[in-house]
């Protein structure tokens, strides 16, 4: 576990060493808080939920960051009360701070849920794929930025996808017309 956990802090040390670039930390920065409160999925969610032809998408996407919200901000965060990386990591400098806990990553989950639901139910495909495509490019904001270890932003990853798959579920069987799928792209 130790290994894993330093490993963690390597990776976040060679990221602030190779991949920051001066000009660029302001537009990951700008990136990253727009993922700050699942804003930016949030607002998307409504505006669906208001248009008649992606009501379904903005009633799966709203499903999905609630589901993640609770598993991610309510539950597992509270449970696991790990320090954010900046605290622990010698040499580190977070561009942003957050006085939450770090694990796991509450924008990873909150982007990862909205992106999935979008990638499968938005048409053309080219919405969800780029939806998906800015999912993770906030993910990796978070890593960029220091506020987050690696395994934190996997994690939420990965609650993110769950809570979008059983939204897309729990939603498709209570939409009152023509089933679990009607409206949505079959692949």
């Amino acid at each position: 576990m130790q290994t894993a956990l330093g490993l963690d802090g390597e990776i976040l040390l060679w990221i602030q060493e190779f991949l920051r670039i001066g000009w660029l930390d302001p537009v990951v920065k700008a990136v990253t808080h727009l993922g700050d409160g699942g804003f930016v999925w949030i607002l998307l969610a409504v505006l669906f939920l208001l248009d008649k032809r992606r009501r379904k998408t903005g009633a799966c996407m709203a499903a999905a960051l609630l589901l993640g919200f609770l598993a991610t901000n309510l539950i597992l965060k509270n449970a696991v009360m790990r320090p954010r990386p900046y605290y622990g990591v010698s040499g580190l400098r977070a561009l942003v701070t957050d006085p939450s806990w770090s694990f796991p990553s509450g924008h990873s989950t909150s982007s990862m849920a909205a992106g999935v639901v979008m990638f499968r139910q938005l048409e053309p495909r080219w919405q969800g794929r780029c939806a998906l495509a800015f999912a993770v490019i906030v993910c990796l904001s978070r890593l960029y930025v220091g506020v987050h270890y690696p395994s934190d932003v996997v994690c939420g990853a990965a609650v993110g996808i769950a809570a979008a798959v059983c939204a897309m579920r729990l939603v498709g069987r209570a939409w009152p017309e023509g089933g679990p799928t009607e409206g949505w792209r079959e692949d």
